[in-house]
């Protein structure tokens, strides 16, 4: 995987004017485009688009400072007028590209990346591989902004909305695994973009060819393979360093990588007070 992301790095500086064909690198790696940028997400703490425009305003700068036309440069950049250009150095750069040009600055500069493997795993991953049938996610969802760290109000609001005595149905509704309440997240971003949307469902999975009960929102979910990830400790930071740790030293470690699908967390125990909880987190694989 960290070669992967380097030749990815490679191929974002070979192609800062006209941009890179993420989808066709990954073919031509033996990967998808959907893994990739997943893992690029996760390992550089930004999504895959943003570096590309903060390397792209970083490279642009040293033209910006030189004498060729702001028109001439913003074309050789993919732009079609300065205005656009001007745009996306200012959201970069915080100043203008005519103000850079007068002062010299300010520059805010993204350095290229390079992904180097280190050494870490010292404590071993709670992991298991289950391949599932076909099943169905019944339950109330939701579209809201994705966090990456500490608890999500927007999620929080959305099952204090629900009545308790709802709780109690959809535990009663559920017939397959995994099993108990479920928080299940889909529609996500594939950078994984902090405060993008994405569709959240508080419910449970039943097998596919259970009658969804009205008025519940249904996922259907693909047979396949499933990692599972199990932690305990201060809830959401258990789970949260779970999930980080998923890219940084599951995934590299062996032979599989994430398809598209909805992630799920079930919560197996919990403190009263929800300040500390036993979680799996399922997260949809397949071999690379």
């Amino acid at each position: 995987m960290i070669a992967l992301l380097n030749r990815l790095v490679q191929s974002v500086e070979a192609h800062l004017s006209d941009g890179v064909d993420v989808a066709g690198l990954a073919r031509e790696l033996g990967t998808t485009e959907f893994h990739l940028r997943r893992m690029f997400s996760s390992l550089a703490g930004m999504p895959l688009s943003d570096y590309v425009r903060r390397r792209r305003m970083t490279v642009a700068a040293s033209d910006v400072l030189g004498d060729d036309r702001l028109l001439d440069i913003a074309v050789r950049y993919g732009y079609g007028s300065t205005e656009a250009f001007g745009r996306a150095f200012r959201a970069v750069h915080g100043s203008s590209p005519a103000e850079v040009r007068q002062h010299g600055g300010p520059l805010r500069t993204q350095p290229k990346l390079s992904f180097r493997l280190t050494v870490e795993g010292n404590d071993p991953m709670d992991t298991r591989i289950t391949d599932r049938p076909a099943f169905r996610l019944v339950g109330h969802a939701a579209r809201v902004p994705l966090i990456h760290e500490g608890a999500n109000p927007h999620i929080q609001s959305h099952i204090a909305s629900l009545p308790p005595t709802e709780h109690a149905r959809l535990k009663a509704i559920g017939d397959a695994e995994p099993s108990g309440l479920l928080q299940v997240s889909t529609d996500v971003d594939p950078d994984y973009r902090e405060g993008s949307e994405l569709t959240y469902l508080h419910g449970v999975a039943i097998d596919a060819a259970t009658p969804a009960p009205e008025g519940l929102d249904v996922i259907d979910v693909e047979p396949g393979a499933w990692a599972v990830f199990r932690s305990s400790g201060p809830y959401p930071a258990a789970l949260q360093s779970t999930w980080a740790a998923t890219a940084s030293e599951w995934f590299p470690s062996n032979p599989w990588r994430l398809r598209p699908g909805p992630s799920l967390v079930a919560v197996l125990d919990r403190a009263d007070d929800f300040s500390t909880a036993t979680t799996e987190l399922w997260l949809p694989i397949e071999r690379e």
